[in-house]
C-alpha cells in the first residue's frame, strides 16, 4: 500500500505528439492517394481503359 503512482508528463506530451503526428501523415496520404486515384482514373497498379496517366510519372520514349 506504500506505492505511488508517478506520471511523467513529458513523456505522455511526447507519445501524444507521436501519435497525433502518425495519425495526419496518415490522414493525408490518403487524401494523397484518393486524389492519385481520382486525376489518373484508376487505382494503384490497377490497369484500365480510362486510365489517364501513371501514378509514377512514366511516359511513352521515342
Amino acid at each position: 500500500m506504500g506505492q505511488v503512482i508517478q506520471i511523467d508528463e513529458a513523456r505522455i506530451r511526447d507519445h501524444l505528439g507521436e501519435m497525433v503526428r502518425g495519425t495526419v501523415e496518415e490522414a493525408l496520404n490518403a487524401m494523397l492517394d484518393a486524389e492519385a486515384d481520382r486525376l489518373c482514373g484508376a487505382g494503384r497498379y490497377e490497369r484500365s481503359e480510362g486510365r489517364k496517366d501513371t501514378r509514377a510519372g512514366s511516359y511513352e520514349r521515342s
